[in-house]
């Protein structure tokens, strides 16, 4: 006969250690039946309109994300109010604007509305929200119409908004612009690469003409070039700069590379022209009779290359420098211990070694 176990009560501690068990396995049981959550998840994703609700809704979604993508973009033309547009937010390569064609511009779009918006970037900072990139005609256009009419139809713009940095900087994308539609001038062309440059947009006007000017041939570019240092020195004393004609102003640029900026700058002050004809008179009325003076590369314009040379320094603290430029092949001293005897001396030797005069 088997024997029988004595069955005992559990202790205090045996009830409480019990009951923290069972604590702990039915914490990790589901509080909602499997079914239950996927029957909620099915209910949840189920749409109760009609498809073809439902397929406009879809709809709806796709085109307001092409919206955005499309203003993102910069292509989606907005209504924008003048008072929030800086005119002045970048300086204009264009000099002035005719009256006659503002004029004219002006009853056209009172007449047909503007057909081209203007583009505009966003600003930080205080003040207006937007700058102008381009159509600086149109925008003062319609400012007049207000200004006359006060009509209300002109108190906002058609506009689209840039990411100018997306098109090259704010410089770039306004003289790509008028490039197209305006045909600036080669002194328009040489003025804003000089702004730009020391507005810090470009380390440089070599720089800037290269990068404003990207599509433009060598030639042309080196004519902007010409110009932006004709504006550099005599920008502040020429009464007609627009009317500079291109040979004109290369050959200002000529007189100035050899180092008559103060002769020119002489002759313009002594007389006011009351035309582009006696301007460029008094010029060449200052440029005549000039001898050629030491060219002064920090004036701007392209330096003369040096396609070959060499540089030695002597262990007496002279540097010999060798090369060829558009006048032929020169050997340049310089140091503390160079003096006329020397250089005379070097001339006797280079004499004995070329054989006689």
């Amino acid at each position: 006969m088997a024997k029988r176990r004595k069955l005992e009560a559990p202790s205090a501690d045996d009830l409480t250690r019990f009951e923290e068990e069972f604590r702990r396995e039915t914490s990790r049981m589901p509080l909602v039946a499997p079914i239950s959550q996927v029957a909620a998840e099915a209910a949840s994703a189920h749409d109760p309109r009609p498809p073809v609700e439902r397929a406009e809704a879809a709809k709806d979604r796709v085109d307001a994300e092409r919206h955005r993508d499309a203003d993102r973009r910069g292509l989606m033309l907005r209504e924008i109010p003048l008072t929030d547009i800086e005119p002045d937010a970048i300086v204009r390569d264009r000099i002035a604007l005719d009256s006659d064609e503002l004029t004219e511009l002006q009853l056209s779009i009172a007449a047909q509305g503007m057909r081209l918006p203007v583009e505009v970037f966003e600003m930080e900072g205080p003040g207006k929200r937007y700058g102008l990139l381009s159509g600086y005609r149109r925008l003062r256009a319609v400012q007049n119409l207000l200004a006359l009419s006060g009509q209300e139809k002109y108190l906002t713009i058609k506009a689209i908004v840039r990411d100018p940095e997306a098109m090259g900087g704010t410089f770039a994308a306004m003289v790509e612009e008028n490039e197209v539609r305006a045909n600036l001038s080669h002194f328009e062309r040489g003025r804003i690469a000089v702004i730009a440059a020391k507005q810090g947009a470009f380390p440089n006007v070599e720089a800037a003409v290269d990068a404003l000017f990207v599509s433009a041939s060598k030639a042309k570019r080196s004519k902007v070039r010409s110009f932006a240092l004709v504006f550099e020195e005599l920008g502040d004393m020429l009464t007609f700069p627009g009317a500079l004609r291109e040979k004109d102003g290369l050959k200002i640029a000529a007189a100035l590379r050899d180092g008559h900026e103060a002769a020119l700058r002489e002759a313009l002050a002594d007389r006011t022209p009351e035309s582009p004809e006696e301007e460029m008179q008094i010029i060449d009325d200052g440029i005549a009779g000039l001898q050629s003076a030491a060219p002064r590369p920090e004036r701007g314009g392209r330096p003369k290359s040096v396609s070959r040379g060499r540089k030695a320094r002597l262990a007496t603290q002279i540097t010999l420098t060798s090369g060829v430029d558009s006048n032929g092949w020169f050997i340049r001293l310089d140091g503390d211990r160079v003096s006329a005897d020397l250089v005379e001396a070097a001339m006797l030797e280079l004499e004995r070694l070329l054989g006689p005069a």
